[in-house]
């Protein structure tokens, strides 16, 4: 069943889904070679618990027989795409990371994602890193009443595609509330036309998983971290977005981000 939200709910939810931006801002001033990634997951659990949020991933249930998931945040590193698990092992010059993040405040849930360069990267992974980005923005415009979801698919696919990418089809987006995943599923393909109909007070968590080589992925055997299956780089964008008037509205927001990343550059 798909959960349309009132304003007051909506209003509650960006409170959850700007902590996520506030956190992902802390951790994109750390973001630097030699950086341990467990190192940005304890920064961001205490920035969390002290703002009163509750970190929404960690402890997050597995399935099929896999462990709770272990921390605050998802570091995917290069061909990781997503749900990687933080470790100790150190940032490297020329890496890309996707640091997604859930929080739940007041009820509701956060949950959006950013990919990082580490200091320079190559030409193809800052393409692969815009396109990502341009993908989401285009399907997130298609997000209007009377719309359905193969419009955002068609978008995402359509703009990724078209530059060369690898578009994931086992990982989606969805809706987005009191619980973290609600339906409709958001896939990153489709074709227009198909899929639920968008109406007002509809809050979708919507993130293409973009690879720069096949669209193919697998999973380790933590069970958790999904990687491409040809172990070219990923990139992974995410908003919270609501449909307030017919027409979209960013929940979260990535210009604390882009305050701290255009200050460190």
């Amino acid at each position: 069943m798909i959960y349309l939200k009132n304003r007051e709910e909506i209003e509650l939810m960006r409170e959850s889904a700007l902590m996520v931006s506030r956190t992902l801002a802390l951790i994109a001033r750390e973001i630097k070679p030699g950086v341990i990634p467990l190192e940005l997951d304890k920064l961001a659990e205490t920035y969390i618990r002290d703002n009163g949020g509750i970190p929404a991933f960690k402890g997050f249930k597995g399935g099929r027989g896999a462990p709770d998931f272990p921390a605050t945040l998802c570091i995917s590193i290069n061909e990781a795409v997503v749900h990687g698990i933080p470790t100790k092992t150190p940032l490297k010059e020329g890496d890309i990371i996707s640091v997604d993040c859930g929080v739940k405040k007041n009820g509701f849930y956060g949950d959006h994602a950013y990919t990082f360069g580490v200091g320079e990267i190559k030409p193809e992974l800052q393409k692969l890193i815009e396109v990502t980005k341009e993908s989401l923005l285009l399907g997130i415009a298609q997000m209007v009443s009377g719309n359905r979801i193969g419009d955002i698919s068609f978008a995402i696919q359509q703009h990724a595609e078209k530059h060369g990418f690898g578009v994931v089809r086992e990982l989606v987006g969805h809706g987005l509330g009191r619980t973290m995943h609600e339906e409709p599923e958001v896939p990153n393909y489709g074709k227009r036309g198909d899929g639920p109909k968008i109406k007002e007070g509809l809050v979708l968590a919507i993130e293409p998983m973009i690879n720069l080589g096949t669209k193919n992925v697998k999973q380790l055997n933590d069970g958790w971290t999904i990687i491409t299956a040809d172990g070219k780089p990923s990139a992974h964008f995410e908003h919270d977005v609501a449909v307030i008037d017919g027409k979209p509205e960013i929940l979260s927001s990535y210009a604390f981000i882009e305050e701290v990343l255009a200050l460190v550059k």
